[in-house]
Formats: structure tokens, C-alpha cells, sequence
């Protein structure tokens, strides 16, 4: 954000006393308290849902959220000359959830579990639903047979490109079994309950979006939010931590049951967390990087991540089974 863009903040009745910058947007003092100013890509469709889900996780005393501000025009977003968009919110004077420490891991899972008590509408709602899982897998699928074509007809073939093909048979049998169990299970009717519930996930819950200021606990940036499995969320909280500490069951396995403690978790919701921790998401993710990047240099960071995803699918495979009982 540059210093013109500051400018802004006269749309707002408010008195700014300070700004200082923070990860892609500015922190302001004001006599409302600590604000963040952002730039927003949120289209007209999905700010009043996200005004009202704040309101609504208000209303069930979960109050401490990044609830947006309201412009002099009664408007969440405002808009600058040049036409970009920016939305001011309610911000903390806090930290973020350090995923080295285990103790901040597990008061994150529980914040999770009751943001999820309290991200029920109880009604249907099909204007806000996520992509279909069974019909993103097989997307996916289908980019990674791309990706191996490309890499097959190509010369000279450097490290990314022979790991990849080494690899390849093993990674995509993985991630067809998928499809074929997203199939034969319940995961469409578990997901038409979530609709006709009401049900809704963060959509970008990571420790960077969890705050601790003191004894409180914090959750921003609800822009991604959608209709879906509520484990949806766990699995992406689960699957990054669990990438950073080589799939350990013991931790793992704490997550899980400081997360069902407050919200527990049915059978068929388990096998979908399962289903969606199994899909080799790291590998597919590699390769799509390098497929829609300048492949003529690949960053030696790119085939490293490429040789843990590999590297990891034995210790994923050892937690399914022993966590889940889940075998493909």
C-alpha cells in the first residue's frame, strides 16, 4: 500500500492518530481503538454475507472478530479515485498463534471448534457454497496428466521435471483413489446437510488469522468464508501443521480430540477429513507452480517442496492409518 492510498481514511469519521504497516496493509490508531486498513478484492455479492456472518458470531458472544467499518456513506467498502477498493476493520493489539509451540496449536483448535458452534445460520443457504471436492480432485487430476505430457515431450529435462516423473505413477495413484472413494462415500449427502444447516467455514483458517491478546483469542480475515463441511477448516489447519511437524501422530491426534471435545465430529464427517488429509495436495500444488510459472529457471525452494510432498506421503500414510483406521 502506498502513502497516497492513506488518503482513504477521509471517508471514515474517525480520528486517526498514527499508522505504521504491517503484512499488506496499514495499522491505524484512532479514537475507535486499533483499525487495519486493507485493500479488498471482496465483490458486492459477498460483503453484506460477511457483514452479517460478523454480526451473527457477535450475537452468539463470539465478539472478537475483524468486524468491518462502516464509511461516512454507510458503505463497507470504499473506493479510491484510481477504482481500488479498500475496507477498513476492527483490528488487536496482539500476536499470532506460533506454530512452534504446542500449547498456542491447541488453544488455535479450540478457538476453532467453537468459531464452528457459532457459524451456524440454520437455514439453507446455497448462494455462498464451496467447490464440489469430488469435481476439485478430479480438476486436479487432470492438471497433473497435463503437467507429466508437458514434462514427457520436453528437452533438456532438469531436477524438478525427472523427480516429478519418477514419482509420478505412485503420486497419481493416490490422488485417483481419492476421487474413487469421494465417490463411493456419503461426502455428497454429509455436504447437502451442511447447506440446508446453514453451516459455514472460515475458508483460511491458519495460525497467521489467530491472534492471542492475553487470555483472549482472536480470528480475522473472514473474507474467504463459504457454505461447506465445517471440517473443511480443520483439515486445512491440521494438514499445515501436520506438514511442518512430519506427520506426527501424537500431536496430531491431541488436535483432534481438543477439537471434538467442543465440537464433535460424526462418523461420516471423520472419513471425509481423512479422505481430504489422504489427497497428495503438496504434489499437485508443485506441479501446477511449475506448470504456470517461467520453467526455464524453477527456484530451487519449488523442488524442494516437490521432494517433501514425496517425501512426507509414507508418514501421511502411517497417520491415516492410525489416527483414522483409513486405508485407500
Amino acid at each position: 500500500m502506498k502513502d497516497y492510498e492513506l488518503n482513504v481514511l477521509d471517508q471514515y469519521q474517525i480520528e486517526v492518530t498514527g499508522t505504521h504497516r504491517t503484512r499488506g496493509a496499514i495499522l491505524c490508531d484512532t479514537n475507535l481503538g486499533l483499525l487495519l486498513l486493507k485493500e479488498s478484492k471482496l465483490s458486492n455479492k459477498r460483503v453484506p454475507m460477511l457483514c452479517r456472518l460478523h454480526n451473527h458470531l457477535g450475537d452468539c458472544g463470539y465478539n472478537m472478530t475483524d468486524r468491518p467499518i462502516e464509511n461516512s456513506e454507510g458503505e463497507i467498502i470504499s473506493v479510491r479515485e484510481d477504482g481500488s477498493k479498500y475496507m477498513l476493520k476492527q483490528w488487536f493489539d496482539g500476536r499470532e498463534c506460533d506454530v512452534r509451540k504446542e500449547s498456542e496449536i491447541i488453544a488455535a483448535v479450540k478457538n476453532l471448534a467453537r468459531l464452528h458452534q457459532a457459524l451456524v445460520l440454520s437455514e439453507e443457504i446455497n448462494d455462498f457454497t464451496g467447490a464440489d471436492l469430488a469435481e476439485e480432485c478430479l480438476r486436479h487430476n487432470r492438471e497433473l496428466k497435463k503437467t507429466r505430457t508437458f514434462i514427457r515431450n520436453k528437452t533438456p529435462k532438469g531436477d524438478f521435471e525427472l523427480v516429478f516423473l519418477e514419482h509420478f505413477d505412485y503420486m497419481y495413484d493416490w490422488a485417483q483413489r481419492v476421487v474413487d472413494y469421494l465417490e463411493e462415500s456419503e461426502y455428497q449427502d454429509l455436504l447437502e446437510e451442511s447447506i440446508c444447516q446453514g453451516k459455514f467455514v472460515h475458508g483460511e483458517y491458519n495460525y497467521h488469522n489467530v491472534l492471542f491478546i492475553g487470555q483472549e483469542t482472536a480470528t480475522t480475515n473472514f473474507e474467504h468464508f463459504y457454505v461447506d463441511i465445517q471440517a473443511a477448516d480443520l483439515y486445512y489447519f491440521l494438514r499445515k501443521v501436520m506438514e511442518k511437524y512430519h506427520w506426527n501422530e501424537k500431536l496430531g491426534s491431541k488436535i483432534l480430540k481438543e477439537y471434538c471435545k467442543i465440537r464433535p465430529m460424526e462418523k461420516e464427517e471423520r472419513k471425509y477429513l481423512a479422505v481430504r488429509l489422504a489427497y497428495p495436495e503438496k504434489f499437485w500444488k508443485s506441479a501446477n507452480t511449475y506448470y504456470n510459472s517461467n520453467k526455464a529457471w524453477i527456484p530451487a525452494k519449488n523442488i524442494e517442496k516437490l521432494l517433501i510432498s514425496i517425501e512426507q506421503i509414507e508418514e501421511k500414510r502411517k497417520f491415516l492409518e492410525n489416527i483414522f483406521a483409513f486405508h485407500l
